[in-house]
C-alpha cells in the first residue's frame, strides 16, 4: 500500500508534464506512434543537456548536476566549475 498522497509530491512532475505538452506535444504534429517515440527521445535530450535555466545559473541540467559534483570532489569553487564547463564547450 501506498501513503496519502500530498499535492507537493505530484508538483515537479506537473510541471515537468506542463512543459513537455506546451513546447513539444502542442507545437508538432506527429504521422504515427514511432514518429511521437522519437521526437519525445530527442526532446528529452534537448531537456536535460541543452536548455539553459537561469536558476541553475545559465547551465543545462546536465551541466550544473556535473558542475556540482566536480566542486563536491574539488576544493574550488562552484563558480570557477561553471566556467570551467564554458571555456571547454
Amino acid at each position: 500500500m501506498s501513503r496519502r498522497g500530498n499535492c507537493l509530491d505530484n508538483a515537479a512532475m506537473e510541471s515537468v508534464f506542463g512543459t513537455l505538452k506546451t513546447e513539444f506535444y502542442y507545437a508538432n504534429e506527429f504521422r504515427d506512434l514511432d514518429d511521437l517515440e522519437k521526437g519525445l527521445k530527442e526532446y528529452i535530450h534537448y531537456y536535460n543537456h541543452e536548455r539553459i535555466k537561469l536558476k541553475l545559473k545559465g547551465l543545462s541540467p546536465v551541466d550544473y548536476r556535473f558542475a556540482s559534483f566536480q566542486h563536491s570532489h574539488q576544493s574550488s569553487n562552484f563558480l570557477g566549475a561553471v566556467q570551467g564547463l564554458r571555456t571547454q564547450s
